[in-house]
């Protein structure tokens, strides 16, 4: 099922999200829900409090994989690379964002179980978007450099 974004402005997005205790069926929907949606619009990553549940949890594609994190946590960051990011959540806007070039995401799947995941380039910049959004952090909080319309490089 599609869901609705929800867009700057909102104050979901501005919570910080609170740890899942319990990984169960309707989780899982919840997350297939979220991919639905981010897949509908093209994007790559999604956060659960876009959609309107203040909960930790994304979804993540890039390359066609596609990675649930429930409860991830950046335990390691090296390096730095300036980029072009947008949002779901900001429709139409654009920036460039300074983030760590490789990290390390320690997270709980959507079967329950403890997992790391090394990442770098994109997929990297995505989990750091993504896990701002569950710390109450859009994007245009940290860009620079913002338009309005679809940038010359993405």
């Amino acid at each position: 099922m599609i869901l609705e974004i929800r867009t700057a402005g909102d104050p979901v997005l501005k919570k910080i999200a609170v740890e899942v205790t319990k990984v169960d069926k309707r989780l899982r929907k919840l997350l297939d829900d979220m991919a639905e949606t981010m897949y509908a619009t093209e994007g790559v990553g999604i956060a659960a409090p876009q959609v309107g549940q203040s909960i930790r949890a994304v979804v993540v594609d890039v390359d066609h994989e596609r990675y649930d994190l429930i409860n991830p946590v950046i335990t390691y960051s090296e390096g730095s690379a300036i980029d072009t990011e947008g949002c779901l959540s900001c429709p139409e806007l654009f920036g460039e964002v300074e983030r760590a070039e490789k990290i390390r995401v320690e997270y709980t799947t959507r079967f329950n179980k403890r997992k790391s995941l090394e990442a770098d380039g994109l997929l990297a910049r995505c989990i750091q978007h993504e896990v701002d959004h569950l710390n109450g952090r859009l994007f245009i909080d940290i860009a620079k450099n913002i338009t309005k319309g679809k940038p010359e490089k993405v």
